[in-house]
Order: structure tokens, then C-alpha cells, then sequence
């Protein structure tokens, strides 16, 4: 049996693009200027048009005649409409206008999605937004900004600004040509004066704060020039460094310095002890349906953002659906030796708060083939010790979340956990009705 094919222009009627209103509005308005017109020439070429027409109905059924006329006008006006459009948009052939019509159902199909806080950074948070972004367009990303190695850190001491790295991350996973800006955001410089070992993004990112005046302007002036879906904030504008006190009595400075501490992270703190939240980082909390933590360097990355008083509060007081999206492996130098429920006691107490999550999203599935590079660098995949989470009151919700690959490498899948995570919240959503 053969296909129907339905004609190209038939695409703009699909419900949710919003622009079948203007289309009436078009219509309406090309009839009541027609009608203006013709009252203005004494309505005489109304009756000679409807004697015309009469005449033509005498030999052609009056059905297939208006059919025509209807489809002769609905021709004309879609493709006025359309070029009219494109000309305007500067996009010359039709392939174009495909993708501005894709573009645009999307874009309001994603606008329609759930208001979604992200909290985290480093590369864990930046792979959740890559999946994230293709259920919603409502995303705003907390990030912490305790960060101080590498180009990060080297601009952050000469210059004084937050450290843009993990920003840039998570800017270029919200992009909408993500693979493009990615490259041109991660291309280091591997020689010159003073650029040596920086990259792109970074630098972008610095010029813009300079210009702007401070990372969270510059961000939102970024945004703009690559077409970013929902928006980047730092969890602080303030100059927040990171130390640990170890179980032997150790205090560690630095972001960077912790990890290569050895021995085992006893409480996590920030200097100062006072960082306040950015305003918009708190109201977009309020305001938000699905509040998610991690994944990410538990230390380094996701308990940073919950040292800042306001934003712990603020999560704590939501009345929106907590998860917390826990490692697949241990992290050597933070979590070594670490359970599931290890990790979830870690973010309670850092926060000061009992309420902090509703559920945690853990992976069920290792590869047979599990990559010897994880043994040598003391990194064990973590035990999820189910009964000892449901001790704290905290629901588990286990699935598949690890990318396929041949060398048994363990990498989250950004499109498998973004399905799950929304699985689950459409879930207690329908559970609360």
C-alpha cells in the first residue's frame, strides 16, 4: 500500500507552533481590506465577481468550485506567508525552512517542559544538561565555582574573576549546535605568551566579565551568542575557596589540592563560611519543579553549592521533586570506598538538612568487561546498599544509565539519564494526583 505524501506546507498547521492564530489574523485582515476596497469602488466589482462565478457554477458543480477557490487561496497564502518569512529570516531554500520549522516546534514544545534546577559542575553536570535539554528549554543550572587548577585557576589568581571552566561546560552543553561551540570553546592554546595552556571558552568567558562587569552578566550576555537553551548561573558571586579538614586532623586548601590529599574528607567548608547565593539562583529554586543534584565530584563539584546556607534552605523548603543522581564509581582521593548511602549521608550533613532529596537515581548495569584502568587507579564501582537508603527516607530508583562502549569504560549516558530522571518525575507526579 502506498504512502500518502502530505505536502511540505502542511507541516506549519501541526498543533503548538503558535502561529495558526496569525495565520487568521492574516486571512481576516486580507478580507477586511478586500471588502474596504471594493466598498470603495461602489461594491460593483462584487456583483460582477459573483456573476462571474455564477456563471461558471452553471457548468461546474458548486462543490468542486468552492473546493478550488479554497485551494487556489490557501496555495497562495501559505506560500506568501512562508516566503514572506523566509525573506525576512534571510533563508533562501527550502532546506532551510525545514529546519526553521523543526526548530520552531521544538523550541515550543520545550518551552512547555518542566522549570528544572540542575545543581552541580565539572564535566558530570554539563553531561546531565546535554540530556536535559531535549525534554525542556525551562533548565537552570547552579554551579559551583570553588574551582582553582588549571586555566581556571590561573586566570582566577591574575585576574580575580570566578573560575569560568566548569561555566563554560555547562554553557556548551546548552547550546544549541552543541558539538560546534564545544570545539571552538574547548580549543587550548598549546603556545604563546601568556596563552599557553588556556582555553578558548575561558578566555571568552574573562573578556566577557571584563566587558560586563561581573561572570554572572557575562554569562547572560554569552547566552545570546550561541543560541543557549535555559541559562548558566554560579551558585555565588562571591570569591568562594574550598578546604577540607581530613579524619587525621589535616587542613587542605584547594579545590585541586583535596583530591591529591590522600586520606579520608571528614567535613567540607568554604572561605569565607558566608557566601550568599545570587538572587536568581534562589528564586529560579522556588520557582522550579524538578530540583536535581549531581551527578559529579561529590566534594569538588555537587556539596560546594550546598555550603552556601540559602541554597540548602531554599532546597530543603521546595515543594518540587528532589533526585539526586548518584556516581557510578568510587572517586579516588573523595569517595574511596564509598556506598550509596555513603554519598547521600555526606550531602545531608554538609547541607543541615533532612529534606533535602526525595529520591536517588542509581545504575544497575556494569559491562562483563570492566576497564582494568579503574583497579589501578583505585576506583570501584559503588555498592548500592538499598536498605540502608530507605533508612534515611529516601526512595531509589535504579536503571541502566551507562553509555554503551566496547573498552568497559563507565561514562554516564547524558540521554539515558536525562529519560530516567523524567521518567521518575512524570511518575510522582501522577502518584501526587
Amino acid at each position: 500500500m502506498n504512502k500518502i505524501k502530505i505536502p511540505k506546507q502542511i507541516g506549519w498547521l501541526i498543533p503548538g507552533l503558535q502561529v495558526k492564530r496569525w495565520f487568521a489574523m492574516i486571512l481576516m485582515g486580507a478580507i477586511l481590506i478586500t471588502i474596504g476596497i471594493l466598498i470603495l469602488f461602489d461594491i460593483k466589482p462584487i456583483f460582477y465577481t459573483m456573476q462571474f462565478i455564477s456563471k461558471i457554477a452553471t457548468k461546474i458543480s458548486t462543490e468542486w468550485l468552492a473546493f478550488g477557490i479554497v485551494m487556489f487561496g490557501a496555495a497562495f497564502f501559505f506560500k506568501g506567508w512562508k516566503m514572506t518569512n523566509l525573506t525576512m529570516l534571510d533563508l533562501p531554500d527550502d532546506r532551510n525552512s525545514d529546519i526553521l520549522l523543526e526548530n520552531l516546534y521544538r523550541r515550543r514544545k520545550l518551552s512547555r517542559g518542566p522549570r528544572v534546577v540542575a545543581v552541580g559542575g565539572g564535566t558530570g553536570l554539563s553531561m546531565l544538561l546535554s540530556g536535559i535539554k531535549n525534554i525542556t528549554n525551562n533548565i537552570t543550572a547552579v554551579v559551583s565555582v570553588g574551582d582553582d587548577g588549571g586555566s581556571s585557576g590561573r586566570l582566577r589568581e591574575s585576574l580575580g574573576i570566578l573560575p569560568p571552566g566548569d561555566i563554560r561546560h555547562c554553557m556548551t552543553a546548552l547550546a544549541d549546535d552543541e558539538d560546534l561551540v564545544t570545539k571552538l570553546f574547548k580549543f587550548r592554546f598549546d603556545n604563546g605568551e601568556g596563552l599557553e595552556g588556556h582555553s578558548f571558552g575561558n578566555l571568552f568567558l574573562t573578556a566577557m566579565c571584563e566587558i560586563t562587569g561581573d561572570m554572572a552578566s557575562a554569562v547572560k550576555a554569552s547566552a545570546n551568542v550561541i543560541s543557549m537553551r535555559g541559562r548558566v548561573l554560579p551558585a555565588t558571586l562571591d570569591d568562594m575557596k574550598l578546604a577540607a579538614k581530613m579524619k587525621d586532623g589535616r587542613i587542605i586548601h584547594g579545590e585541586s589540592n583535596i583530591p591529591e590529599a590522600g586520606g579520608e574528607i571528614e567535613t567540607l567548608f568554604s572561605e569565607p563560611h558566608d557566601c550568599k547565593a545570587m538572587p536568581e539562583v534562589i528564586e529560579a529554586i522556588r520557582n522550579a519543579e524538578l530540583i536535581i543534584l549531581g551527578p559529579g565530584s561529590l566534594y569538588t563539584s555537587v556539596i560546594p553549592n550546598l555550603l552556601i546556607k540559602e541554597i540548602s534552605e531554599e532546597i530543603a523548603k521546595s515543594k518540587a521533586k528532589k533526585i539526586y543522581v548518584c556516581n557510578i564509581m568510587t572517586q579516588p582521593g573523595e569517595t574511596d570506598e564509598y556506598t550509596a548511602s555513603d554519598h547521600i549521608k555526606a550531602l545531608l550533613k554538609h547541607s543541615g538538612q533532612s529534606n533535602l532529596v526525595d529520591a536517588v537515581l542509581v545504575n544497575d548495569y556494569l559491562p562483563d568487561n570492566l576497564a582494568d584502568k579503574y583497579k589501578e587507579q583505585g576506583s570501584y564501582p559503588i555498592k548500592l546498599d538499598i536498605e540502608e537508603i530507605k533508612k534515611l527516607g529516601i526512595k531509589v530508583f535504579a536503571k541502566n544509565l551507562i553509555k554503551s562502549n566496547k573498552e568497559g569504560l563507565i561514562r554516564h549516558s547524558s540521554q539515558k539519564v536525562a529519560r530516567a530522571v523524567y521518567y521518575w518525575f512524570r511518575k510522582e507526579q501522577k502518584n501526587d494526583q
